[in-house]
């Protein structure tokens, strides 16, 4: 963060306080007494390269930063965003479990950007207002492993087969479509920016006693049979509260096909995240 940016910050007409940390030396300080803790660090996706390219790098970024967390603010609510996090996840659960203070649920892998595009990819086709979408997005957050649920869309609405091929794939491409209108440079930022501040007010009003705090989220689940899965969650002051198990009953017979075939790649994402950390044990 620059130096001039807090300061900036700090004359904002609101009750936030701005302090500013540089540098792997001052990780402790920044990190003492914290309720939240974002983790959007790592490089970003240039074109050609897929997420799981990122890995090597990503993964050893956050499994630095969450061992600082372990140590410095164990109970805070955790969101990861750097990429993959199908496998990102699963490596800060590890690094969490070794440290003794893994709680399943304070643990987040940030997806509301599939969201995001879901609710807005919709409005945009069927000439809804997008205040009043709601499209739950289910699985994980790389290509065919993000499912939309378009079947239970609010307002209920109909898709014609195409459209629902044609909005799955959008949907599940729309980070590809980023990259390459950057042309190399970067990934999507400011969506993701949108999406990560309304998961993080989502936390703050979980925290603040909001009884009525519902999100998508990738987190430790028994939903299916992988360990990490992403689906409508209930949070509370303590984390997840309850995982939506009613959006995966009367799938379609696309959805239905479409959340068999995802689960090879996800199975395989996690299994790669646990076992990279357990390799540099």
């Amino acid at each position: 963060m620059s130096r001039e940016l807090p300061e900036s910050l700090s004359h904002c007409n609101t009750p936030s306080q701005v302090a500013d940390f540089t540098g792997e030396s001052e990780l402790a300080n920044c990190l003492k007494d914290v309720d939240v803790v974002v983790v959007p660090a790592g490089v970003p996706r240039k074109p050609g390269m897929t997420r799981d390219d990122l890995f090597n790098i990503n993964a050893n970024i956050v499994k630095t930063l969450v061992e600082a967390v372990a140590d410095n603010c164990p109970d805070a609510f955790i969101h990861i965003i750097s990429n993959p996090v199908n496998s990102t996840v699963p490596i800060a659960a590890e690094v969490l479990k070794q440290k003794g203070v893994y709680d399943l649920k304070k643990l987040f892998g940030v997806t509301t950007l599939d969201v995001v595009r879901a609710n807005t990819f919709v409005a945009q086709k069927k000439n809804l207002k997008l205040i009043d979408v709601d499209v739950p997005v289910v699985g994980g957050h790389a290509g065919i492993t993000i499912l939309p649920l378009l079947s239970k869309t609010k307002p209920s609405v109909a898709f014609a087969d195409e459209e629902v091929e044609e909005l799955t794939v959008r949907i599940q491409n729309a980070g590809t479509e980023v990259v390459e209108a950057k042309a190399g440079a970067g990934s999507a930022t400011l969506s993701m920016a949108y999406a990560a501040a309304r998961f993080v007010e989502s936390s703050l009003r979980a925290l603040d006693g909001d009884s009525d705090v519902y999100e998508c989220s990738y987190v430790q689940s028994d939903l299916t049979e992988l360990p990490f899965f992403a689906s409508r969650i209930k949070l509370g002051r303590n984390g997840v509260e309850a995982v939506i198990s009613s959006e995966l009953q009367g799938l379609t017979e696309y959805e239905q096909k479409a959340l068999e075939a995802l689960k090879p790649e996800l199975k395989a994402s996690i299994e790669k995240g646990v076992a990279l950390f357990r390799s540099n044990q």
